[in-house]
């Protein structure tokens, strides 16, 4: 199974933001990382810098690799629309990506493993695959065998911490959501400069 299993607090200090969910070792050092830490004085990076880090932090944040996220660009350029908001889109619309979304995991990579252990249904049929595209309409549930999971019950009974957002409708009583629509671009909260990524790609 490809993902990334490096240090998490270096990616973040890295991209200057906490990509991976709340770090209490990021909020104590929000400057890069390097030998003489906060002291050192930095380069202003090239165009292209500033293009390749922007697609690494999408991939960091989203947990695809390379292979996964150039396919990925590749089908968003085929779309009509937007290139670089119709690859967000893509990226929103996975299914370890959405489970997250719906508050019923705490991260992304917490959100991969309910998927991967089988414990995550799309439209009533076990799907283990976290990369699983939805596609509007198509309903996300926690299998019934695993809804008496004490890690799922405390994410979705935690009413403040459950997360809400238009293009998604849960229902915490029957544990299931409802992928109504691919989101726009404003409604994505993640802080990515995709034309930068589309830059990167277009070269």
């Amino acid at each position: 199974m490809a993902r990334y299993t490096g240090p998490t607090t270096k990616k973040s200090r890295a991209f200057g933001e906490s990509i991976f969910g709340f770090d209490k070792a990021f909020e104590r050092k929000k400057y890069p990382p390097g030998q003489h830490g906060n002291t050192r004085r930095r380069r202003q990076k090239s165009d292209y810098a500033l293009q390749l880090m922007e697609k690494q932090k999408a991939k960091y944040t989203y947990g695809v690799l390379e292979r996964q996220f150039r396919n990925l660009f590749d089908k968003a350029s085929s779309k009509s629309g937007v290139t670089g908001e119709v690859l967000l889109q893509f990226l929103e619309a996975r299914l370890d990506n959405t489970v997250f979304r719906l508050g019923i995991a705490p991260t992304r990579r917490g959100a991969r493993q309910l998927v991967t252990h089988r414990h995550i249904t799309v439209n009533g049929i076990v799907t283990n695959i976290p990369s699983y595209q939805l596609r509007p309409g198509d309903i996300v549930g926690v299998r019934g065998k695993s809804q008496g999971m004490q890690a799922i019950k405390d994410c979705v009974g935690g009413k403040s911490d459950v997360r809400k957002y238009s293009w998604l409708e849960f229902n915490p009583d029957k544990m299931q959501g409802v992928f109504v629509a691919y989101p726009e671009r404003e409604s994505i909260p993640e802080k990515i400069n995709e034309q930068l990524i589309v830059e990167l790609y277009s070269k």
